[in-house]
């Protein structure tokens, strides 16, 4: 029974990561209207290392520098470092509507990374959930006439490819440590590349980059900051400790579903009847891929006390 209760909060720990990604966005919105990407970017980072700092030291955890856990800080570089370094800069040469769209494409490179590195086979039932899900997004995210420029479809799929590549080897080397130490040093490698590249554009542009921001950007900064790469990063270790990684790319498809919502709640953004529908295919979808895992889990732990 207790194998089975674990099996079950995997799944929600995703669910709950996915939430708080997508509600992020939404309130990252506020903020990158009057703050450039590259310069978010580390202030959100350094938000989220401030947070994870302060719960470490409440819990009286501490980072010990294995080679284990240095190979899992190199991998904050890629997500959410490269990643959303890369995403940014796509960003800002198509709509975001092609962006999003691009993102749920991750769930798909994740199964195929892990079919190369991990030769991890997915079974039929998870993998079409998987396609379902996907079309699903397609759905919510979609809207006709959107056309993207080439490097920016590029460098879009190139964060894509970042974030799926940080799942697949996250969970090959996750270690004994906690959630907590293994997000703050991802955390913390991430926002030394990402003040790397903030010096780099103030050199580049030269100009002062913060001046005239409101208050109300500085605190959507700073919430986005903390739930978007702190909170949500450690329901997704959490969750990736008792998953495959194609499984909890799955979970992946309900980030734009979520943020959908928070906007219609949060900036009034009326949904069509398409992405009503689409919203329901993937959340069918997933709730269907979490059962389908869960079953498994149990045959499984009937066959070893058999």
């Amino acid at each position: 029974m207790m194998s089975v209760v674990r099996v079950h909060r995997f799944p929600l720990l995703l669910v709950a990561a996915a939430a708080c990604w997508g509600v992020a966005t939404v309130v990252s919105k506020r903020a990158v209207d009057e703050i450039a990407p590259l310069t978010l970017l580390p202030i959100e980072l350094t938000v989220s290392v401030a947070v994870l700092l302060a719960v470490a030291k409440v819990s009286g955890q501490r980072v010990g520098w294995s080679p284990e856990m240095r190979r899992l800080a190199s991998l904050g570089v890629l997500n959410p470092g490269l990643a959303y370094a890369l995403s940014l800069a796509g960003l800002a040469r198509v709509t975001a509507s092609v962006s999003v769209l691009l993102w749920a494409f991750e769930p798909v490179l994740i199964l195929a990374i892990s079919f190369v590195v991990l030769r991890q086979r997915v079974s039929r039932p998870v993998a079409a959930c998987a396609a379902v899900a996907s079309a699903g997004v397609v759905l919510v995210v979609f809207q006709p006439g959107n056309n993207g420029s080439t490097s920016g479809i590029a460098l879009t799929v190139g964060g894509v490819a970042a974030c799926a590549a940080y799942t697949v080897f996250s969970s090959k080397y996750l270690v004994e440590a906690s959630t907590v130490s293994v997000v703050l040093v991802q955390q913390l490698a991430a926002l030394a590349f990402a003040i790397v590249l903030f010096g780099g554009s103030l050199a580049v542009s030269g100009a002062p980059l913060l001046a005239d921001v409101s208050a109300t950007a500085w605190l959507s900064a700073l919430g986005a900051g903390a739930l978007y790469y702190g909170v949500a990063f450690c329901f997704y270790v959490a969750g990736l400790r008792g998953v495959t990684p194609g499984f909890a790319g799955v979970f992946i498809n309900l980030v734009p579903v979520f943020g959908v919502t928070a906007g219609f709640i949060v900036l009034d953004e009326r949904l069509s009847s398409r992405q009503l529908i689409g919203g329901a295919i993937v959340i069918v979808a997933v709730a269907g891929s979490a059962v389908v895992a869960s079953r498994s889990a149990e045959h499984g732990a009937e066959r070893v006390k058999a």
